[in-house]
């Protein structure tokens, strides 16, 4: 079933056909029962009126006939005459007629029951007025019985003197009666009037209806993705022509939604597999569409993301992002903490704002690209050529001191010549030192440096690289440790590099390593697939603040010493790139007046991709 058939049957359009009919009906019929009863009940109560102004005028002209009668006649006789005349010539029915004489005293009524009346003062207003001579009177009353009665009192006029008055009060119950009966009439005609038209109405309404449903329904199939629906043409009239008009519909349906679904799986891709993050929002400024790769960059589910302000998901001042979304700032860098990294990241954003004819802006496309990297990289390229100039500086300088006193006569002494000459030397050689440091590390960073890995000894090794510094730790009283462990296979490496690496490492811990102390030398499995070799020494150590920066290119943590030593502060960065190249990794651990010790890893099988040597 459909979810049209949820719908209740007044809200159909047959069922509003049907009740508009009937509504029509009724409202006509109302208006013309309403007008039919009022005329109808202006014309009884208009009859009934003049009737009985009639009545009182003719028998206010008895009454005064017999009250003005003979003076000989007894007053006995003359309310005789009145009673028989009140209750006999002019008896009304449901009616009550006192005759009163000029003071407002009742003479006679037609009422027995109302006898106690007799020689009581009537004092009605419409009596009042009539003993002023006022002819015109009447009203409209309900007596104690809920009874509705039009009430009429005539003066009576003798000699043109007013001797007494005409009172008529006539029950108006046969007249309600008469008018109810009509419009229970009135009512049936109109009940059976509706009923025929509900049954007239069900069947116009459903020849209307019927084809409008079956359009409704090919329009759900439609709805739901089936475009193959035709609908039947009835006719010519405007229910064919809009069947005609929803087959038309439905091919065209067909072929947009065809391409609008291309177009957006295209879309889709692009957005999914971009690079940069892609954030789209409303006018308000709430994110209404968010890319995988948006989502990575800030560190939540998109779900997380789509409905929040964008100002508030990246930290950004509402002045600034309205800048931003109006696109009058084009692009901006913010640092960003995406949540569940420790470290900040540095974003780039875009915005273009999306502009609607006479709308003006509805919406912000934002673009974000991570350039963390590229900044890291940017700041270490900006202090990287600091850190050249400046060990560079030094050196040129010295040499350009010294050769200006050899040249201003420091030449004709052969003693301070040689001296000269051999701090020209030094810092020669400390500057070739430093360029063939750079040279390396360039090859290693654009990995030209082709590794040639041999299965190599380990223990042999580093025989060799005690052997080479024994004389250096023999000059200072500094004892060497070698421990390596047994059974440790051949380990597929360079080893060129890997010598530079423990030269570097064990040159720095002879320099810092005061007389007297130790420096070990050690190999160890630290798993089943990785080696672990490690320099200890017992020197002045590093600052626990100086740990992090140990590996970067010229950090030196004591500068001035570090330099005067020889060192061109490139012997950790070439140790680190040399075993990361190796699949390696290699950390540094220290503590001031107790010593450092460098440890560093190396897969003990070879993943392919380098150049093999010995293994034949």
């Amino acid at each position: 079933m459909g979810r049209f058939s949820q719908f209740s049957f007044f809200r159909t359009i047959q069922a509003k056909l049907i009740i508009i009919y009937v509504l029509l009906i009724l409202i006509a019929m109302q208006l013309i029962g309403v007008y039919f009863v009022s005329a109808m009940k202006n014309s009884l109560t208009s009859n009934f009126t003049e009737d009985l102004q009639a009545r009182a005028e003719m028998l206010s002209v008895l009454v005064g006939q017999t009250m003005a009668g003979g003076e000989a006649e007894a007053g006995e006789d003359k309310t005789e005459n009145l009673r028989v005349l009140v209750n006999n010539l002019f008896n009304i029915n449901g009616a009550e007629i006192q005759v009163l004489d000029a003071s407002g005293k009742v003479l006679t009524t037609s009422l027995s029951s109302h006898s106690d009346y007799i020689g009581r003062k009537n004092t009605q207003t419409v009596v009042s007025r009539a003993l002023q001579g006022i002819r015109d009177n009447e009203e409209y009353i309900v007596d104690e019985d809920n009874v509705r009665k039009k009430v009429v009192a005539k003066p009576v006029l003798s000699g043109g003197k007013i001797i007494g008055a005409v009172y008529i009060a006539a029950s108006m119950n046969e007249l309600y009666a008469t008018m109810e009966g009509i419009n229970k009439i009135f009512i049936s005609g109109i009940l059976i009037a509706l009923v025929l038209t509900a049954v007239l109405g069900v069947i116009l309404s459903h020849t209307i209806t019927q084809p409008i449903k079956e359009v409704t329904r090919r329009a759900t199939a439609v709805a739901e993705g089936n475009f193959d629906q035709q609908t039947p043409v009835f006719g010519t009239d405007e229910i064919g022509q809009l069947s005609r008009a929803f087959n038309y519909m439905t091919s065209r349906l067909r072929d947009a939604l065809s391409q609008n679904e291309e177009e957006k799986e295209k879309l889709t891709s692009i957005l999914t597999n971009m690079s940069d993050g892609v954030v789209a929002t409303d006018e308000y400024g709430k994110v209404i569409l968010v890319n995988r790769r948006a989502s990575s960059i800030l560190g939540m589910r998109p779900s997380d993301i789509e409905g929040r302000h964008f100002a508030v998901l990246l930290g950004i001042d509402p002045e600034d992002a309205e800048a931003l979304a109006s696109g009058f700032t084009g692009s901006t860098l913010l640092q960003i903490a995406p949540a569940g990294q420790e470290e900040p990241v540095v974003i780039r954003m875009t915005f273009t704002p999306v502009h609607r004819r006479e709308l003006g802006i509805t919406g912000t496309i934002a673009v974000l690209q991570d350039v963390t990297e590229q900044e890291e990289l940017e700041n270490s390229r900006r202090e990287f050529v600091a850190n050249v100039s400046h060990e560079l500086r030094t050196p040129l300088t010295t040499i350009k001191s010294y050769a200006e006193a050899l040249d201003d006569g420091a030449l004709e002494d052969p003693q301070l010549a040689g001296r000269f000459v051999g701090v020209i030397q030094n810092e020669t050689e400390r500057m070739i030192r430093l360029v063939t440091d750079l040279l390396h590390l360039s090859r290693l960073d654009s990995k030209e440096a082709l590794l040639r890995k041999q299965p190599i000894d380990i223990l042999e090794m580093l025989e060799e690289v005690t052997d080479r510094f024994s004389f250096q730790m023999h000059q200072k009283d500094i004892q060497s440790v070698l421990s390596v462990e047994n059974d440790i296979p051949p380990v597929p490496l360079d080893r060129d590099q890997i010598d530079q690496v423990l030269d570097n490492v064990v040159s720095n811990a002879l320099k810092y390593t005061l007389e007297g102390g130790t420096i070990t030398i050690a190999a160890r499995r630290s798993d089943e697939h990785t080696l672990a070799i490690s320099v200890s020494d017992t020197g002045m150590g590093i600052p626990q603040r100086d740990l992090d920066r140990i590996f970067e290119r010229f950090y030196r943590v004591d500068k001035a010493r570090s330099r005067s030593m020889g060192g061109t502060g490139l012997g950790l960065s070439i140790a680190r790139e040399i075993v990361k190249a190796h699949d390696g990794s290699i950390s540094l651990e220290s503590e001031v007046d107790v010593g450092t010790t460098v440890t560093f890893t190396l897969p003990m099988r070879d993943k392919g991709g380098e150049h093999l040597e010995g293994t034949d």
